[in-house]
């Protein structure tokens, strides 16, 4: 029983080492949107969170758009890409998230879509080695950035994050970002092939 207690402890504080490294390490690239300015970045990388229904951005995801928007209009990228699940045809994360930056002016021609972005990741690896990016803006909230700006040194592009924080979200999600933060340490240790 005490061997059990003893490697609960180990592990909460090896996750909780691992989660205070990843945030040392990034916190210096993480800046609210009016600090970033155009300086050569490839494209303005919008990570999904989710859709209401089917045709509808959930709150968080809608946050995102709004900043990437925010960016776009100030020209600190000519290119939007939009990354989510797109892997049921019932499903359609990417289409919903163009179509409403397409409603609020942004110009279709300067949306780019990545039907495969199951997880951070995936879009991460893949804004590399699909999309080619070598230097990108990531927009998606403060919790989430840590993990984004992690993944996206490692697979060699130099980002910016761009808090996407309009209002206060729950608590489970940082919950869950602890145990996501230590889970793509290790894949960025191991490299498995994204979906």
């Amino acid at each position: 029983m005490i061997s059990i207690f003893y490697l609960i402890v180990i592990s909460a504080l090896f996750l909780t080492a691992i989660n205070a490294f990843m945030i040392f390490k990034t916190k210096g690239n993480i800046l609210s949107p009016e600090e970033i300015q155009s300086d050569g970045y490839d494209c303005i990388l919008v990570l999904g969170a989710g859709l209401w229904g089917e045709n509808t951005p959930s709150p968080m995801l809608k946050d995102r758009l709004n900043t990437a928007i925010e960016l776009y209009n100030r020209r600190v990228s000519e290119k939007i890409v939009m990354s989510g699940d797109h892997g049921r045809p019932e499903y359609d994360e990417v289409n919903v998230m163009k179509d409403y930056a397409v409603s609020n002016g942004v110009p279709a021609e300067d949306i780019f879509l990545d039907h495969a972005g199951f997880s951070t990741y995936d879009s991460m690896v893949r804004a590399s080695k699909i999309f080619g990016t070598e230097k990108i803006v990531v927009v998606t909230q403060k919790f989430h950035l840590y993990r984004a700006i992690y993944i996206s040194e490692k697979v060699g592009i130099d980002a910016v994050g761009a808090v996407a924080d309009a209002r206060i979200y729950s608590v489970a999600n940082n919950f869950r970002e602890f145990f996501a933060r230590a889970k793509d340490f290790f894949y960025t240790i191991f490299w498995p092939e994204p979906v």
